[in-house]
């Protein structure tokens, strides 16, 4: 048996299959080394009944997640999942390798992700190759769910949102200056709550305000990511994952195409792609 686990900051998805065939899927709180400790997982993995349960049975461990980006942060999530999984093989990297295994295969292309964080590569086939992108919440994640909900929160607060979408978000979220601010300044993780409205964004996504917002956000993360990318590699398709660009698609489409570009593929859950590509090399 095989675990695929694709990971962002809010949520991990996970899926235990044999000889192709899924045994069991479900979601857990994402596991991000970046907040995580391996204490921490290693404390959430013992809580899960079907992970406990099928813990033996399973031989390779594929887990892909937003923060596995250095040797030293993907050290930690080995390590607590191999003491959990004891007779397992892991192997841990970083979303964007999920993404263009999920995408591309054993092909070259551009991988772009929005979903709770935004990011961007160019993958030759066998590796991301690396760049100067992914400067997390707080100095990228351009058109993310945490750049778009950091924007939400501001127009908010500055009475700079439409007054009868004010309401809407106030009979939604019923949040006052004094909670939002140390939701954002003084609780922990606070990407995590910067990016738990996209789901409130894309239920109102025909809303003139939103559609600005996203778009705006979309073409920041455009010119800031992609266009540099197709820069310099012309002759690769590009290929978008995440919630937010599936929930979006339309307004990602749209924004491809005022920077003449086209997109080849929108992903929303990369998951079946890599359980498809793993469950064929095992």
């Amino acid at each position: 048996m095989i675990a695929v686990v694709y990971s962002g900051s809010r949520n991990a998805n996970w899926k235990l299959a044999e000889k192709g065939k899924i045994i069991s899927e479900f979601k857990t709180p994402g596991i991000n080394p970046f907040f995580n400790d391996e204490s921490h997982i290693t404390q959430f993995l013992n809580k899960n009944a079907e992970l406990i349960n099928n813990a033996e049975k399973i031989h390779w461990v594929y887990f892909f997640g937003a923060g596995a980006s250095s040797k030293e942060r993907q050290e930690i999530v080995t390590k607590a999942l191999a003491s959990f999984f004891r007779f397992s093989k892991v192997v841990v990297e970083h979303d964007l390798k999920a993404a263009a295994l999920a995408a591309c295969g054993d092909e070259k292309g551009i991988i772009g992700i929005l979903g709770s964080g935004s990011n961007a590569a160019y993958f030759d086939s066998k590796k991301i190759c690396e760049n100067n992108f992914g400067l997390g919440y707080i100095l990228g994640d351009e058109g993310s769910g945490n750049w778009l909900g950091r924007r939400l929160l501001k127009s908010y607060l500055n009475d700079l949102m439409p007054a009868e979408f004010a309401e809407k978000f106030k009979k939604k979220y019923d949040l006052d200056r004094t909670q939002i601010l140390d939701k954002v300044y003084r609780q922990d993780q606070p990407a995590l709550f910067l990016s738990s409205f996209s789901d409130f964004l894309i239920e109102n996504k025909t809303d003139p305000f939103i559609k600005k917002l996203v778009i705006d956000g979309f073409d920041l993360y455009f010119k800031t990511y992609i266009i540099p990318l197709k820069t310099q590699n012309p002759n690769c398709q590009i290929h978008m994952l995440g919630l937010l660009a599936a929930g979006f698609k339309e307004y990602l489409i749209e924004v491809a195409h005022n920077n003449n570009l086209e997109i080849s593929s929108i992903i929303r859950e990369p998951i079946y792609n890599l359980l498809k590509y793993y469950s064929n090399k095992n």
